[in-house]
């Protein structure tokens, strides 16, 4: 009985890895690129063309034998198959190249928070993790007065949003000082 119960515990958990895995991949198949994201190139076989950076705040990034390749707004399977384009043929003839994000851009929280700042994103973050991330409310803290923005769009106006709302990299929360 005891085994019995311990095999489905460990199906259990091997389920809902498998589907936290298979989000991450979701959302990491249709993320845009932008400063402030560190991604790793790797082209098998050829060392030299392998290598991790941080993508800064042109959008850009220098690659070897390309130049200067603009990555803000690619996906990593768009920015593959430029690398892939950019080196068959005269540089190799059946080029391997993998991207992936090692760490995606921070998102931001400010105002009644405990500990406000940046903080590394995380795939299916909402507010209410962020806010736990960011130490918690603080007293003053107005419950229902928090509002988003993001980095990529500075002059849209702050939407309010609830503790269930998905975050995204790059975004800022504004937490705001209850009147009671």
């Amino acid at each position: 009985m005891i085994l019995k119960r311990f095999i489905l515990a460990m199906v259990t958990l091997c389920a809902v890895q498998f589907s936290a895995l298979v989000q991450a991949n979701s959302f990491e198949s249709t993320y845009k690129l932008g400063p402030g994201d560190k991604i790793m190139i790797e082209v098998f076989g050829e060392e030299e063309l392998t290598f991790e950076t941080l993508i800064g705040s042109s959008g850009r990034i220098n690659y070897p034998f390309l130049g200067q390749l603009t990555v803000k707004g690619l996906t990593v399977e768009q920015l593959k198959d430029q690398i892939v384009r950019g080196l068959k043929g005269d540089y190799l003839l059946k080029p391997n190249v993998h991207v992936r994000i090692l760490e995606y851009r921070p998102f931001f929280v400010n105002g009644e928070v405990k500990r406000p700042g940046g903080y590394p994103y995380q795939p299916n973050l909402t507010v209410n993790t962020a806010i736990a991330l960011a130490g918690g409310f603080t007293e003053r803290a107005s419950k229902n007065g928090i509002y988003l923005s993001n980095s990529e769009f500075p002059n849209r106006e702050p939407k309010k949003v609830g503790l269930n709302h998905k975050v995204q990299p790059g975004d800022i929360l504004v937490i705001d000082q209850s009147f009671f």
